[in-house]
């Protein structure tokens, strides 16, 4: 009996590919604008978000895959300091305090992290 069958073209990662409590940032499609974003662990689940802060909409990341603090607690922007929730993404302190970071809905199937096939890639683009 085999699982469901992987759309290969919305797969972001593998689970495996985050540590424990880690992020990892992925590009997801093609031209000049491509989606970028950024998964977290959180719990036992999984979350995403577009790689822009809502103060200035830069990247997070400096370094790359290095979006959370050290103690890997919470979502940090490098460039001004801003410190966001893992779960909802909302803005706790910073620049941008009470703003939230745009998700890219997820699914997992097994061991592989994708965008939901009913992900609205179109308006996420927009933002990002």
């Amino acid at each position: 009996m085999s699982g469901p069958e992987l759309d290969l073209e919305r797969v972001l990662c593998r689970l495996a590919d985050l540590e424990p409590y880690g992020s990892r940032a992925f590009t997801f499609g093609g031209g000049a604008w491509p989606l970028r974003g950024f998964v977290v662990r959180h719990g036992n689940g999984v979350r995403g978000y577009l790689n822009r802060c809502p103060h200035a909409g830069h990247p997070l990341d400096l370094r790359p895959h290095r979006f959370l603090t050290p103690d890997r607690v919470m979502i940090l922007c490098s460039s001004h300091g801003a410190l966001f929730e893992k779960d909802a993404g909302r803005c706790l302190a910073g620049p941008c305090a009470g703003e939230q970071l745009r998700a890219v809905p997820l699914e997992v199937i097994g061991d592989i992290v994708l965008i939901a096939a009913d992900a609205d890639l179109e308006a996420l683009a927009a933002d990002g």
